[in-house]
């Protein structure tokens, strides 16, 4: 694995007016009460583990805990927080048009993307892996999905990334959520599901699916989630600061034990604010 140095611009001043993005005049670093000012952040509704609504309404996961600590340190309670579904295909559109303040919502950092947004972080890194039925013995190796139905999600990179680099007959499918893919793999109407790790060890650990699904433990690529918000936002540099804090003081670790221990999920240390692995 390579590593390369991202530039992070540096915090101007501690001391911040109010901007669109929401954030409190204290700049973030303080952690000081809300002033009742709501923000807004993007997620994934539908990624145990990482980012989903529940039917009762909650949200749970490890980007909504992440987002959680980040709001906290620019001045904002938990009450104050409006959630908003962060499809793969609408992020960009989603920063750009000012309809979130940032998103978490297992954000991929890439080139491509960092020409419409930046990016805080990476908080996470991740590996590109696909999920298989668990009694399917005919994908023992990434070169296995060539002529299989491989089933991502529209906006993601995953799949393309398999059928440009590794098989190029696979065949791909795309919905529009991670859950229909899922339904379509128990179904056989797909033979693999692909995205992040960590996003399928969730699935793979919901009690409705125990036993049916595997991971293939193919480490295909490296993604490294950012928190995107808007190109030029004075937030990037604010919630780098918070992502330091949160792996200082432990919280980083008790979220990813939470949200991924009972997947068993070999997570990846915290990584380095700034530095991508590639």
């Amino acid at each position: 694995m390579k590593l390369h140095k991202v530039t992070v611009a540096a915090a101007a001043a501690l001391v911040l007016s109010l901007t669109a993005a929401g954030c409190s005049s204290d700049g973030g670093g303080g952690g000081t009460s809300s002033d009742g000012k709501k923000i807004t952040i993007g997620i994934k509704y539908d990624q145990p583990g990482i980012g989903l609504k529940t039917p009762d309404g909650k949200y749970t996961g490890f980007d909504v805990d992440v987002a959680t600590y980040v709001a906290k340190e620019l001045g904002h309670d938990a009450g104050d927080i409006e959630w908003k579904e962060a499809k793969s295909a609408d992020r960009e559109t989603l920063l750009e048009r000012g309809d979130v303040d940032f998103i978490a919502a297992s954000y991929s950092i890439n080139p491509e993307r960092e020409k419409k947004v930046d990016f805080a972080g990476p908080y996470l890194l991740a590996h590109q892996d696909v999920l298989i039925r668990a009694d399917d013995d005919s994908i023992k190796k990434p070169e296995d999905l060539n002529n299989k139905k491989l089933c991502s999600v529209t906006g993601s990179t995953s799949a393309q990334n398999v059928k440009d680099k590794i098989a190029p007959k696979a065949q791909l499918q795309e919905y529009g959520g991670y859950s229909e893919c899922l339904t379509g793999l128990e179904n056989k109407v797909i033979d693999a599901l692909t995205t992040d790790d960590s996003i399928l060890a969730g699935y793979a650990a919901q009690p409705e699916f125990k036993g049916k699904f595997k991971l293939g433990g193919f480490k295909l690529s490296n993604e490294n989630y950012g928190i995107g918000v808007q190109k030029g936002s004075d937030l990037k540099a604010q919630i780098n600061t918070a992502l330091e804090k949160m792996v200082k003081d432990g919280s980083w670790d008790a979220a990813v034990k939470k949200n991924f221990g009972p997947a068993n999920y070999k997570n990846e240390p915290a990584p380095k604010i700034g530095v991508i692995v590639s």
